[in-house]
């Protein structure tokens, strides 16, 4: 509204304090029948609602004896039934029904209609016009600083933030008192809508006008420029404020640590944890959660066990974050056990599993292949009422492909499309990538061509999909091409697609051209990954250049990288296939020091590596797996009582066996009291065992014990003899006293 509008409406505002005696009676007329009619629908002559003006309402509203609840219902009817009065509500009556919800204390009331205001062309004014005319019809100051910081909040709650610099502005001149909750409010606003450039300028106008800024506000702006990736920026207001006398609590310490985190800047991460605890900042839920994810992130896995077990010493309250967050891990290591137990724990606390939860769960229950598990999590999260989304149909999907069950994955893929859900650019991939570890190479194909018919456009994912067809085909000609293809379209090969051409030229023994893909990928700014390194690990090893591949098994350790589960399999069985134990049982320590689950082909590969260097080394892995597994109770003991008794009677019914007749374990010292003495010839209970294994079915014997370990190592039992190792070195042919004690 122009500035000649509202000086004529000041004018009228002038002249009606002159008010005629006809606008006070019909005032007072209405008024008798408002108060008359209580709540009930107001009725009146129509002639008599035709002398309305915003005088005679003004008047009607003003009035101290008509109920508040009479002047809302009457405020409301004069805007509903326009065709009854002479005019719609003016802003004059709009601030008289202010002025009324405002001595009742009715603030929730007071930003309706403000709402109502700013949005009506015909009553909007210029911030300062309509704060001036508020303050005409008003001149009371507080009444005035109370209004303008609703209007702030409505223009905020409404991201006018024009508007609501404008109404800051004006209270700043005034030199009214800004309270710090509107503009938290305001900083918040900002923060959604993505005017994160805005918080630190607001911010610090909020400093300059004497707002008593809290340790909230400032948290507010130190989070948005961490999201914005400015967390120095963040971190030096930190420090400003402090100076200031506003210290950083938990929540401010979390948000930099996350950023660092998420900047992988971990050595800042270990600078801000001695700030906290040199502020005696105590961690809480936030915290560990944050913490958790970082330590697990860079393979301290047991700083992660370390920090729950500090959580449940200082009972700290786990919320469902953190223990998302640990039953992810866990899954992420393939240590499903421990998340379920962990899920156990969750619900026994009486938190109740969201889709996050079940969802890392699942994801977990289908990597390691354990589909069964993975569908009674998701028939347990229907149950409890959380619907399965396509990002749960996805994960079951892959989990059947990865398992190689296709007709089941199929199954899956036919409920999810009658529950109305459409298969994805993930869901064709997965379909794809499932019928190519097959070797079904032509049907995946086809699955890809499907998803284009359907006019879903391929994405990178489905480009590295097709092009690792090509290289298990070998056909790394049509790879390239579309590899070129995919560059040409505007989608760019990301460090998955590299790997893709890596892995499928060293597996078919072209080195150079995967160390060419390699050198092209640094040069277009993509970094090498654990899989890009541990597919050149593995080709290396493969051709028996065990040197090379140990260069950059070392290279990765210097560029920061953690070598997986995979990684540590392809180097130590190379190194095993060379006989050279010494090194492959380092990295075998390494490797289970760092979290890593060793699985059947290290320990094969490792037992391999007994036959040419056996000497002490195999008392050294005997040792090492005896300290690590914690063997069965008594019940168990009696079971493995009778397995030492049935391969006792094993070794006498194959002793004619071609590969056992050499294999003889040693001298079988009978019962001595409480005791069962072996005495073994390591290198011969190795081939022993091997070859029993390789002609019985007691194998399952030794799972059932849980003495898996009996594939790699000499012997593992609840007590073993002490036998120094410098005996050992002595002892031409190495014996081993193995103690049963308590059997």
């Amino acid at each position: 509204m122009s500035t000649e509008k509202l000086s004529q409406m000041l004018k009228e505002a002038v002249s009606s304090n002159r008010t005629s005696l006809t606008n006070q009676k019909t005032a007072a007329k209405i008024t008798t029948i408002l108060i008359k009619s209580g709540l009930k629908p107001f009725k009146t002559n129509p002639s008599l609602l035709s002398n309305l003006d915003s005088n005679v309402t003004s008047l009607i509203l003003s009035n101290p004896n008509l109920p508040l609840q009479s002047c809302t219902l009457f405020f409301n009817f004069l805007k509903t039934n326009l065709s009854l009065t002479s005019q719609k509500p003016s802003l004059k009556t709009h601030i008289a029904i202010i002025l009324r919800l405002y001595k009742a204390g009715k603030f929730k009331e007071i930003k309706e209609v403000l709402k109502f205001i700013i949005f009506d062309d015909n009553l909007r004014y210029p911030v300062e016009e309509m704060i001036s005319l508020v303050g005409f019809e008003c001149n009371d100051s507080n009444f005035l600083e109370k209004f303008c910081d609703l209007y702030f909040r409505v223009c905020v709650d409404n991201k006018m933030f024009e508007e609501a610099n404008g109404v800051f502005g004006y209270m700043e001149k005034m030199g009214f008192k800004i309270d710090e909750r509107s503009c938290i409010l305001y900083l918040i606003a900002l923060k959604k809508c993505g005017k994160g450039d805005s918080l630190l300028g607001v911010f610090r106008r909020m400093v300059e006008s004497g707002v008593e800024v809290s340790v909230y506000s400032m948290t507010i702006v130190i989070d948005g420029l961490c999201n914005r990736g400015e967390v120095e920026k963040g971190r030096e207001l930190m420090n400003e404020m402090v100076n200031k006398g506003v210290k950083a609590n938990v929540i401010t310490y979390n948000t930099i640590l996350n950023a660092y985190i998420k900047t992988k800047d971990f050595g800042v991460v270990t600078e801000v944890l001695r700030l906290m605890e040199k502020e005696n900042v105590e961690y809480n839920a936030a915290t560990y959660t944050v913490l958790i994810e970082y330590f697990g992130s860079v393979g301290k896995h047991e700083d992660v066990e370390k920090l729950f077990d500090e959580m449940r010493e200082r009972r700290v309250e786990m919320d469902v974050h953190l223990y998302t967050s640990m039953i992810s891990w866990h899954c992420r290591r393939g240590n499903i056990k421990r998340a379920v137990s962990l899920f156990d724990d969750l619900t026994e606390k009486g938190l109740v599993p969201n889709a996050h939860v079940y969802g890392a769960l699942i994801d977990g229950l289908c990597k390691t292949e354990q589909m069964e598990a993975a569908q009674m999590m998701v028939n347990d999260m229907q149950s409890q009422g959380i619907d399965v989304n396509q990002v749960v149909f996805n994960t079951l999907l892959h989990g059947y492909c990865r398992k190689g069950m296709m007709d089941d994955a199929l199954s899956r893929l036919a409920a999810m499309e009658k529950k109305g859900l459409q298969p994805d650019v993930f869901t064709y991939n997965t379909i794809a990538s499932g019928m190519s570890k097959l070797k079904r190479h032509e049907e995946a194909k086809r699955w890809l061509f499907m998803m284009v018919e359907k006019g879903v456009t391929p994405n990178v994912v489905n480009f590295t999909t097709l092009i690792d067809i090509h290289c298990k085909e070998g056909n790394f000609v049509e790879a390239k091409r579309l590899f070129q293809q995919m560059e040409r379209r505007g989608e760019r090969p990301d460090t998955i697609t590299y790997n893709a051409l890596i892995d499928g030229y060293t597996k078919k023994g072209k080195l150079k051209d995967a160390y060419k893909v390699r050198d092209e990928m640094e040069a277009k700014g993509r970094i090498p990954d654990v899989y890009t390194y541990t597919s050149l690990v593995h080709g290396e090893c493969i051709y028996g250049k065990v040197d090379e591949a140990m260069k950059l098994f070392n290279e990765m350790h210097q560029k920061g990288l953690v070598p997986n589960v995979v990684t540590y399999t392809a180097i130590i069985s190379g190194l095993s296939k060379e006989g050279r134990s010494d090194e492959a049982f380092r990295l075998y320590n390494e490797m289970i020091n760092v979290g890593h689950m060793p699985d059947q082909r290290v320990y094969s590969a490792l037992v391999g590596s007994l036959h040419t260097d056996f000497n002490q080394r195999t008392f050294l892995f005997k040792k090492n797996a005896c300290e690590r597994i914690c063997l069965p109770n008594h019940v168990a003991q009696d079971s493995l009582k009778a397995s030492m008794a049935e391969l006792e009677a094993s070794l006498r019914c194959w002793s004619s066996h071609p590969t056992a007749i050499d294999a003889a374990p040693g001298k079988y010292v009978s019962t001595v009291g409480n005791q069962i003495i072996w005495l073994w010839n390591p290198c011969k209970f190795v081939s022993f065992m091997t070859s029993i294994i390789n002609v019985t079915k007691l194998y399952a014997a030794w799972i059932a014990l849980d003495l898996m370990f009996l594939l790699k190592s000499v012997c593992l039992l609840r007590e073993v003899s002490s036998v120094d190792e410098e005996d050992l070195r002595e002892t031409e042919t190495p014996n081993f006293i193995m103690n049963f004690s308590g059997l």
